[in-house]
């Protein structure tokens, strides 16, 4: 129970850290994905995406909703059921051009027990004294999207709002943009996403009781104090081509590269500052109605038991049903940084709504 407390103290550290730098790794709980159909693919779906998760992978897809009111929503778990990860969208087209989306995320972990209290000033331990706590991340999408005058090429934005708590002892707001844009052409889609296009800045603010303090102090951890962190922009490039085998059966790879700017990271293709992240995705539908997809990411290059660099890639499977108004999505993903980690079970629904036809007799 007592290392129960250090779960409190790596969160309001972690956090703490920043003092106003650029990091690297920032808002990470944004690069997970929505979508059971996306992460199916491994994330590669920027230049095809034409539902209502395109408000999050590229929003210049939203002009692909053909129904009145589209509604998408996702639950998944990390880490043996610990962490939680929910997902909920909406787009709204406006007219024949333009579509408005919002979309909505929280990654967390809930009932964490603070023991800060349970010891007492006698020595004595009090559990009725030990609260719960959730370290949550939040993520709010206003999305906009439309078609310009070139046939087949449409373009949008969103406006991102986040929200980081942990607990009643720390909280984190930040503002950010997204643009995408979208190229069709017959059996080709060219698609690129660029995200945290300004710099998104997160600002965060502490209130620590005296109690905690005092903890703090004990462990010769750092009390934290008013910080800024900003997540530097990161572009993504995709194509994707639709192979029709027949009438009933179709087949659609997709390539996305995601390219950073901020320092060699562990990729396929990495350099300073500039490294590039590709994934694939190939999906296999029939009759536009059941669907399996596959796809492979995080090419990594790691040292084995014997010291020998060899490189590392995790594959990612799924399947679609689509019925009428209804899609029903699985995936078996795997969103950790390492070989190993267990995959998780992704489902997400998308319903379409329609506007019933008014009929006049006369």
């Amino acid at each position: 129970m007592r290392y129960t407390r250090f779960i409190l103290l790596f969160c309001l550290v972690s956090a703490a850290t920043v003092q106003a730098q650029v990091r690297k790794y920032s808002n990470e709980f944004l690069s997970v994905g929505v979508g059971a159909k996306a992460l199916a693919l491994s994330n590669a779906t920027v230049a095809t995406t034409d539902d209502v998760t395109a408000g999050y992978w590229n929003p210049a897809g939203l002009t692909g909703v053909r129904s009145n009111m589209e509604l998408g929503l996702m639950h998944s778990e990390y880490f043996a059921g610990i962490a939680k990860y929910d997902y909920g969208a909406i787009a709204l087209p406006v007219d024949s051009f333009s579509t408005i989306g919002l979309s909505m995320l929280r990654f967390g972990v809930d009932n964490i027990p603070n023991t800060i209290d349970l010891v007492q000033p006698d020595g004595s331990f009090d559990y009725d004294k030990i609260k719960s706590f959730s370290a949550a991340d939040y993520a709010f999408l206003f999305s906009y999207a439309r078609k310009s005058k070139i046939e087949g090429l449409s373009y949008g934005a969103n406006v991102k709002v986040i929200h980081r708590i942990v607990g009643s002892f720390a909280q984190a707001w930040g503002f950010g943009l997204d643009a995408g844009v979208q190229y069709k052409h017959k059996q080709w889609a060219f698609g690129a996403m660029g995200r945290d296009i300004t710099g998104t800045f997160n600002s965060w603010s502490y209130s620590l009781d005296d109690k905690t303090k005092q903890v703090f102090a004990l462990t010769q951890n750092e009390i934290p104090v008013t910080s800024n962190e900003v997540t530097l922009p990161k572009l993504i490039l995709a194509a994707s081509y639709t192979y029709i085998y027949n009438a009933n059966i179709t087949i659609r790879p997709e390539l996305d590269a995601d390219l950073t700017f901020d320092g060699m990271r562990n990729v396929l293709i990495k350099s300073d500052p500039l490294s590039i992240d590709p994934h694939l995705g190939v999906e296999v539908g029939f009759k536009d109605m059941v669907f399996l997809r596959g796809g492979v990411f995080n090419i990594q290059q790691i040292h084995d038991f014997n010291g020998n660099r060899i490189y590392t890639v995790q594959p990612n499977f799924g399947v679609g049903l689509k019925f009428k108004n209804i899609s029903l999505d699985y995936a078996l993903a795997n969103i950790g940084s390492q070989s190993g980690i267990p995959y998780s079970n992704v489902f997400s629904l998308k319903l379409d709504f329609y506007k019933k036809k008014k009929y006049h007799f006369e």
